[in-house]
């Protein structure tokens, strides 16, 4: 490639001045807009990797051509660029990089500090209080169910300071056991001070530690013939058990999070399976900015360094693959917390299990995110633009064959609409009377079905719902856009169908794989003009078009496998009048099969029971002629 770009970067003398130091490289173009961030071992040569090789992938090379400067921070370790790295991408959000978007602050439980009689509350926000915080915790839900907890087990008031200085007998928090009243002084400050203290150990994992101080503190006060304060500790320490007994998930006794990605549609989802001291606090979904191409193990990279770079670590990271950069990560992490961080992706029993769960609530979440109406109407808008149309395209409809080796013909049709899929309209032809294997008769076939009549939109029907073919004519409630899933034949059919018809409102759209068969490089041909476009892998419109064309690909499959089954469940002699169930499986067994059928003659097969020789001789001339 050039040594300059269109902006006139000379890459090569650039890297000429480079040291092999660990640090940071950052990409800016003409107008100081920051592109890329990434980090090296060796900054010369990974930094030479982009303008010292032949050939890179399309979407580096448009990176590079529109760099106007570069940028580079020398670290001490390859560790330190990683964390760095994460720092400037989720501080300064490069339009290249993988970036956590992660809008919404963490809640964190708050213990006060500096009073006589702390209190624990909800905080989500600045940490700007004197006090400790615990979190983060993955959902306002996490921490309220931790209060509660925090309520039964340690009676620490959680009241606001306006409300405890005003009162003047306890409240019901009180009444029901859940708080100790030190507003009116029904709790002493020393043994106030131990429930916090004892509220924060658990908080922090150490609930062993709590329950030892407890056993021992209820042994003294029975030694001291303090009974009611030992029965006291009893059913503190009892209930402490069985919270721990009913919370405890096992094979999760460490501090770890399961993390689960899927990408689709060009759409990524992270899914995060929260356990501290062996305690499950729930999951949370992320969904990062996606640039094209990017695989799962980048995106886990990513996430992972951005989202712990300024949060507790847990001592293990479970994820579904193995990560290039897994010991760079958990060697920072280790630096960073103090104590030893494994990511690990190889795991077995139930650790496993908590992947496939973090796995399996990723996809879920994804299914959701791109069913929803936000995403599904800024595609039809991206659709919009791209076709240079001048209004949002309402209706689509899209058209799929398919056989096995011209074997039982299904044409599927499938309408979509901005809120998604209308399953209800779809439909499924059988298509006959063409040559098998002819994808253009085909074609042709179930478009002038579809278009031959407009009659007004027939109701939703069982069979429709199901999936049968419509045997009402086609409606009169035409496409927008008609995707045909095929290259200009295809188009030219579907021209050819509407042509006759008499039907010009519709814009036809031929969606063509490209040279290398690739998901993202499909080419565009609009109808007459056989005008090509290639809105490229990053483009909203081509994703909406891919999963429109995908779930026309599936319903035709369906329906081709279902009548596909259904004629070898079924025997040609059952073509014949008077032949049913019962008579077929009589002359198979007789004759061990329907090639002895075939070798029988008129006398053999008439001697069958059941069989009339006006059968016979029907059954006989079917298959002789």
């Amino acid at each position: 490639m050039s040594d300059m770009g269109a902006t006139g970067f000379d890459g090569k003398e650039f890297v000429r001045t480079l040291s092999g130091s660990p640090g940071v490289y950052r990409m800016f173009d003409a107008q100081g807009e920051l592109l890329y961030v990434g980090k090296a071992g060796n900054l010369k040569k990974r930094v030479g990797s982009y303008f010292l090789k032949p050939r890179l992938e399309p979407r580096i090379m448009s990176m590079i051509s529109q760099i106007a400067r570069m940028e580079t921070t020398l670290t001490r370790t390859e560790g330190e660029a990683l964390l760095l790295e994460a720092q400037l991408i989720k501080s300064l959000k490069p339009h290249y990089n993988i970036l956590l978007r992660d809008d919404k602050s963490y809640p964190y439980i708050y213990l006060s500090q500096g009073e006589a009689f702390p209190r624990m509350a909800f905080h989500r926000g600045a940490k700007s209080g004197k006090g400790m915080y615990f979190g983060p915790f993955p959902s306002a839900w996490a921490v309220r169910e931790s209060l509660n907890h925090m309520q039964k087990l340690f009676r620490v008031r959680q009241c606001e300071d306006s409300y405890f200085r005003n009162r003047s007998r306890p409240c019901l928090q009180y009444q029901i056991g859940r708080c100790s009243a030190p507003c009116v002084g029904l709790v002493g400050r020393d043994e106030y001070q131990d429930s916090v203290r004892h509220a924060a150990m658990f908080l922090d994992g150490k609930s062993d530690a709590v329950i030892g101080e407890l056993v021992d503190s209820m042994e003294a006060a029975s030694r001291a013939l303090e009974f009611e304060k030992a029965a006291k500790r009893r059913d503190q320490v009892a209930t402490l058990k069985r919270l721990l007994a009913k919370n405890y998930v096992q094979g999760a006794s460490a501090d770890l999070d399961a993390i689960g990605c899927r990408i689709e549609g060009g759409i990524a989802c992270v899914s995060v399976l929260y356990f501290r001291n062996g305690v499950s606090l729930g999951s949370r979904d992320f969904f990062p900015k996606l640039p094209h191409a990017a695989e799962v193990v980048d995106v886990l990279t990513s996430f992972i360094a951005q989202y712990y770079l300024d949060k507790p670590v847990p001592r293990e990271l479970l994820v579904e693959q193995a990560l290039p950069d897994a010991g760079l990560l958990a060697q920072a992490f280790t630096a960073q917390v103090g104590h030893e961080i494994d990511i690990k992706h190889n795991v077995r029993a139930e650790r496993a299990r908590f992947l496939e769960l973090a796995g399996k609530n990723a996809e879920a979440a994804l299914v959701a995110r791109l069913a929803s109406n936000e995403t599904q109407r800024e595609r039809f808008e991206s659709l919009r633009d791209l076709l240079g149309l001048d209004e949002t395209p309402q209706r689509l409809e899209c058209f799929d064959i398919s056989h096995t080796m011209g074997e039982a013909t299904v044409a599927s049709c499938v309408v979509y609409g901005p809120d998604g899929p209308i399953k209800t309209q779809y439909r499924r032809y059988n298509i006959a009377g063409i040559e098998p294997g002819d994808d253009y008769a085909a074609m042709r076939q179930a478009l002038e079905r579809r278009f031959r009549r407009a009659e007004p939109e027939p109701s939703a029907t069982s069979a429709a719902l199901d999936g049968e073919e419509d045997k009402n004519p086609a409606t009169a409630n035409l496409p927008d856009i008609l995707l045909i899933d095929g290259g200009k034949g295809q188009v030219q059919q579907a021209l050819d169908a509407l042509t006759a018809l008499a039907i010009t409102d519709v814009l036809i759209v031929g969606v063509a794989k490209g040279a290398e068969r690739r998901a993202g490089h499909e080419t565009l041909i609009l109808g007459a003009s056989g005008k090509n476009l290639w809105p490229g892998p990053d483009s909203p419109a081509l994703h909406l078009i891919q999963s429109v064309r995908d779930e026309a690909h599936r319903f035709a499959i369906t329906g081709h496998r279902k009548r596909r089954q259904k004629a070898r469940d079924t025997s040609r002699l059952e073509d014949i009048a008077g032949i049913g169930a019962k008579r077929r499986a009589a002359l198979l067994k007789h004759f061990g099969g329907l090639a002895g059928v075939i070798a029988a003659g008129v006398e053999e097969i008439a001697r069958v029971k059941g069989m009339s020789r006006e059968l016979a001789e029907k059954i006989y001339a079917l298959f002789h002629g």
